[in-house]
């Protein structure tokens, strides 16, 4: 007897579970691989791309991702049982699609561009670029309604040079403001903070070794006050608990109370994403 294949939803918080595989039906839109190897089905009057994946499993799996749809089957499952769980499926996948590509546009800063006119994300607000040959060195400039940032370059200065130049100033201003709020939130503490770094990790906005030093990302600078304070206070508790567990969170209400909202604000940013 034919085994079937369940079906299987990855990686997305929907997950679903069917007790066999689908026939597929007289009719059934059939895909075609184009050149770039992925497969591309009809679904209605809509032509649908998906990559499909064989591996050594006994479901089929639906993964959404940058890349949008890949189906992860079996080996065995013939390429027409594969597309007619895709056309079962059509209206979970387009609306997870949709969900996905939402949830990465929220994620995303600002776009900057690094000539003058380029909005830069600074501390919760925005600043913006302007290249002066006649400025001593990179600057803030605050105005009664705007706030620029006058960096030391010429105006035909390489994109490459305004970011290097921008990135140290970003830098410098972490190493000040981080310092300020590290020694308010920590003077209260009995546990002792033996030193603390910029990071630039790609991964995540701070961690904490078992010796009592932290480590933060430098491009918590891009981002308001509360939620850099969020993430100091964040690691001072792992000073004592090095864990996540209630011990650990009544840790982070102590040295920062109220610190909900702007944990949930720094978790919907994709840190990869950044563009510095």
């Amino acid at each position: 007897m034919k085994r079937k294949a369940t079906l299987d939803a990855q990686q997305l918080p929907l997950v679903f579970d069917a007790p066999a595989f689908p026939p597929p039906q007289p009719g059934a839109p059939r895909g075609r691989t184009r050149g770039d190897g992925r497969r591309r089905i009809a679904l209605g009057q809509e032509l649908f791309d998906y990559r499909l994946r064989r591996a050594r499993r006994r479901s089929i799996g639906f993964q959404i991702d940058d890349g949008g749809l890949t189906v992860s089957a079996p080996r065995w499952v013939t390429l027409a049982e594969i597309e007619a769980a895709i056309v079962e499926k059509q209206r979970w996948i387009r609306a997870k699609v949709a969900e996905w590509h939402d949830w990465r546009r929220k994620r995303r800063l600002h776009e900057v561009r690094w000539a003058s006119g380029g909005v830069l994300p600074f501390l919760g607000t925005h600043l913006t670029l302007h290249l002066r040959t006649d400025a001593p060195l990179t600057s803030l400039h605050a105005k009664a309604d705007s706030r620029e940032l006058h960096v030391a370059l010429p105006a035909h200065a390489s994109e490459q040079q305004v970011r290097d130049a921008v990135q140290a100033w970003l830098q410098a201003q972490a190493r000040r403001v981080f310092g300020e709020r590290i020694a308010l939130l920590a003077a209260p503490m009995t546990t002792r903070l033996r030193g603390w770094t910029l990071s630039s990790a790609r991964s995540q906005w701070g961690s904490c070794t078992h010796d009592g030093r932290i480590r933060l990302n430098w491009r918590l600078i891009h981002f308001s006050l509360a939620v850099i304070d969020y993430v100091i206070a964040h690691e001072l508790a792992h000073l004592s608990e090095m864990n996540h567990g209630m011990r650990f969170w009544k840790t982070v209400g102590a040295i920062l109370p109220g610190f909900e909202s702007a944990r949930d604000e720094i978790k919907g940013v994709d840190i990869s994403a950044l563009q510095l």
